[in-house]
């Protein structure tokens, strides 16, 4: 089909949202749609459709879990790199004359972006013809529990989303357990199912491999010394263990991790096939991101989940306790968490099967065959 999709993502702390947004524009260059595919973070190299076309903005990240926002050199963001960002997405959005604009993430979040995002939907509403404007959530969101802000949200969707496409499975999450007022926009909520790897990859672990992965920050740093002193302490110490750091890992912390390895434990920053890794590991140990719970699912592995839960984050907390409560996890708080904790249940997670959840794991390609429809619509 001949149309065209803007799909605009910001990603702060961790790149799942980019991750999630390549996946959903890849399908939809696979039904023919052009794809403008506009990213606000640092710049990252991940695996990506060809035909998406990638426009890449002066960059803003968080400084930590506080989401101080900073530039590239680590500065508090300014004016000048506002309006230099906002002109760019407004040249951007005038070039490609989308039929459709995909926002990831607002009104639910990315508040702190308005300054852009504001000028570019009252671009879309005074565009002819008009372009369809659509919102890409994840399935768990973090709102401050405050009537005034759930109104906010409800009436900024009633009056300028025509749909709001929630990439998960109420069957796991349903949306009203993270935004209570979901009834209130039911009628343009729309369920893509989990937005997972197009197909599973080979298992390139070694057979009962320990995999601990983390996010970079202080958190995962946390996580990846708990696991290293609960294997130092003797905790499954005949199997293999590989951790992951995360590329973000400071140097100096990284070094000390490697250093303090004892013999088969591999120590290293990125896996580009963590799936891979999974299908063939005895326990994975990790947070609970969107992207490493999908990829827990789909290898069905042993897992023991370690939710990020810094300042009012809940999402990891809330994904967690559905994957216990269905018997695909066990979980230990952040607040819990200690090499005598994680070794406990690490042992708990290897001497059972973890339960098979049926979820929907195709959420690019249906998310893909949605926009298409409403597109010829």
């Amino acid at each position: 089909m001949t149309a065209s999709v803007l799909f605009h993502v910001q990603y702060l702390l961790g790149i799942g949202h980019l991750q999630r947004s390549l996946r959903i524009a890849g399908a939809l260059a696979e039904l023919g749609v052009g794809v403008t595919l506009v990213s606000g973070g640092d710049p990252v190299a991940l695996p990506r459709h060809p035909a998406i076309r990638l426009v890449q903005l002066p960059p803003v990240r968080a400084r930590d879990a506080r989401f101080e926002l900073i530039d590239s050199a680590g500065s508090p963001i300014s004016e000048a790199l506002r309006a230099e960002r906002r002109a760019a997405l407004l040249a951007v959005f005038a070039e490609a004359r989308p039929d459709a604009v995909i926002i990831e993430g607002f009104p639910f979040a990315r508040r702190a972006f308005r300054f852009e995002l504001d000028p570019l939907i009252a671009a879309v509403k005074n565009a002819t013809p008009r372009p369809r404007l659509l919102c890409s959530v994840r399935d768990i969101v973090v709102v401050r529990d405050d009537p005034q802000r759930y109104r906010e949200i409800v009436g900024r969707v009633r009056s300028d989303f025509a749909a709001v496409l929630v990439h998960g499975d109420p069957s796991l999450v349903p949306f009203d357990a993270s935004f209570p007022p979901a009834a209130e926009i039911a009628d343009r909520l729309v369920y893509t199912g989990y937005v997972a790897p197009a197909a599973a990859a080979e298992s390139v672990a070694q057979t009962g491999d320990i995999v601990v992965s983390a996010g970079s920050g202080a958190a995962g740093l946390a996580l990846l010394q708990a696991a290293l002193a609960a294997r130092q302490a003797g905790c499954l110490a005949t199997a293999p263990w590989r951790l992951l750091t995360g590329m973000h890992l400071p140097d100096t912390a990284f070094t000390d991790l490697r250093a303090a390895a004892p013999p088969g434990v591999i120590v290293e920053r990125f896996h580009a096939n963590l799936l891979g890794l999974l299908q063939g590991c005895r326990v994975s140990v990790s947070q609970a991101g969107y992207n490493t719970v999908l990829d827990i699912v789909q290898a069905r592995a042993r897992a023991v989940l370690v939710p990020f839960a810094a300042g009012r984050e809940t999402e990891q907390q809330l994904r967690a306790e559905r994957m216990a409560a269905s018997g695909a996890a066990v979980v230990v708080s952040e607040a819990a968490l200690s090499p005598e904790t994680l070794a406990a249940a690490i042992e708990r997670a290897a001497a059972h099967e973890p339960a098979s959840l049926s979820i929907a794991t195709d959420g690019a390609a249906r998310s893909a065959d949605l926009i298409a429809a409403m597109l010829r619509r």
